[in-house]
């Protein structure tokens, strides 16, 4: 049997896509590719995409990733062995690490999650020009069990989240190196020390909980300037006094009595609460907060 065009142009397509720059591609990447390349590799004009990208998934390193989130799928094809990480950061632009992962990347965790946190952040807004809310609401609001995202899917034994940002402009979000569960150095976006610890203050329920949350904080000592991170929460425009609780957390975790009065500067109006739905609490009059009991 003869061997089609595509068989006797393979080892000039493989070498094309080795030595592309980037190996995690888009369907249209392949689309060009097939375009500017078809008569230096003498295929039929006939030949589709969808024939081509058949072709190399069986028969070369081409690899199609899906994640099917509910509120948006999205595909990528991988050319060779690619670290998961940078896979993810490719499917859609401008996604960062946040959160539990984030938590990872910087050491501020012990564990090893299985949930991997991305956020996708719009940059074409600014924070709310909200800045009262009263008691009542914000009691109303933190008896309710918090919110979690359903947009994430099953991968390789990981559960990956997917989460919408507010409009921060991106703030604290950094590139550094980190590493792939493989011990591979990998390029990655996150959230950097201040921004990470602001998200999990927010969203414990994305940062394994409040005793997570609590532990990040010590481990940061060495790291975190507090400066930033006040200033941070305060370009962000959060309309519930979340400072309480980060000023809690540093307190809790032994910071120094002049950092705490970088807080402190703050104003506190409101009774505020650690978390959602905490059950039976006690109240730290000090950060005007309420925390669950046995914390």
């Amino acid at each position: 049997m003869s061997r089609s065009r595509m068989q006797i142009a393979k080892a000039d397509i493989v070498n094309h896509f080795d030595e592309l720059p980037e190996h995690v591609l888009k369907l249209k990447d392949i689309r060009t590719a097939l375009t500017e390349q078809r008569a230096f590799w003498r295929l039929a004009q006939n030949t589709t995409s969808a024939q081509f990208v058949s072709f190399l998934v069986k028969h070369s390193k081409l690899k199609l990733y899906d994640f099917p989130f509910p509120q948006r799928g999205e595909k990528c094809y991988v050319w060779g062995d690619v670290p998961l990480m940078r896979i993810l950061l490719s499917l859609k632009k401008g996604l960062h690490f946040s959160h539990y992962t984030a938590m990872r990347i910087h050491g501020l965790t012990e564990q090893v999650p299985n949930s991997v946190y991305l956020t996708s952040v719009r940059t074409n807004g600014h924070p709310t020009d909200r800045e009262k809310i009263s008691q009542l609401e914000i009691d109303d609001a933190f008896k309710q069990p918090a919110r979690i995202s359903s947009n994430w899917v099953e991968h390789e034994n990981k559960r990956i989240f997917l989460l919408n940002g507010a409009d921060s402009g991106n703030q604290g979000v950094v590139s550094q190196s980190a590493n792939d569960d493989d011990g591979r150095e990998v390029t990655v976006r996150v959230t950097n020390i201040e921004r990470t610890l602001i998200d999990a203050t927010v969203k414990p329920i994305y940062a394994g909980g409040i005793f997570e949350v609590a532990k990040a904080f010590a481990l940061a000592r060495e790291r975190l300037s507090v400066n930033k991170l006040i200033s941070m929460v305060r370009n962000l425009g959060y309309v519930y006094p979340y400072h309480q609780a980060i000023g809690y957390y540093l307190e809790r975790a032994g910071y120094k009595s002049s950092q705490l009065d970088i807080v402190r500067r703050l104003p506190m109006q409101n009774d505020f609460y650690l978390s959602h739905d905490m059950g039976e609490t006690r109240y730290e009059p000090t950060w005007r907060l309420f925390l669950p009991n046995g914390f």
